[in-house]
């Protein structure tokens, strides 16, 4: 069930990692630590929330008066910065599930923490992982 997913690393560069995002429309990536364990989730709507500024968020209707675009605020915004940096202040747990488990057991996993996507490991390896689309397209389909 698992598929192969792209991994980047804490420190790695947060506009290739934000580029991967895009290019492959991923709802998130997975991030890991030095060692190649998992660590967290980054969904892409981090992204876009790291991305906009605060004032923006807190009053939406200010972004019709900013000549400003998205687009081209992005590269300046990543600049120099790491995968850590997008990440939100507070760690939250990592949603992770095992290469056997049932398609109700990830899909509780998936909704208990709000993530786009579940890490799949089996041994301590990461195998990939299952995205919420790949998790429906399971559940819709007759076996």
């Amino acid at each position: 069930m698992a598929e192969d997913f792209p991994v980047v690393g804490l420190d790695d560069d947060a506009r290739q990692a934000v580029e991967l995002l895009a290019s492959h429309r991923l709802p998130g990536l997975i991030v890991t630590q030095a060692d190649g364990s998992p660590c967290c989730v980054l969904p892409a709507s981090q992204v876009v929330r790291f991305l906009v500024p605060s004032y923006v968020q807190d009053d939406p209707s200010l972004a019709r008066v900013i000549d400003e675009s998205l687009a081209d605020r992005v590269a300046d915004k990543l600049a120099g910065l790491t995968v850590r940096k997008l990440l939100p202040d507070e760690p939250r747990e990592i949603p992770v599930v095992n290469h056997d488990d049932t398609i109700l057991e990830i899909a509780a996993v998936m909704a208990r923490l709000r993530s786009p996507l579940v890490v799949v490991m089996r041994d301590r390896h990461i195998l990939g992982a299952v995205t919420a689309s790949r998790l429906l397209e399971l559940a819709v389909t007759p076996h």
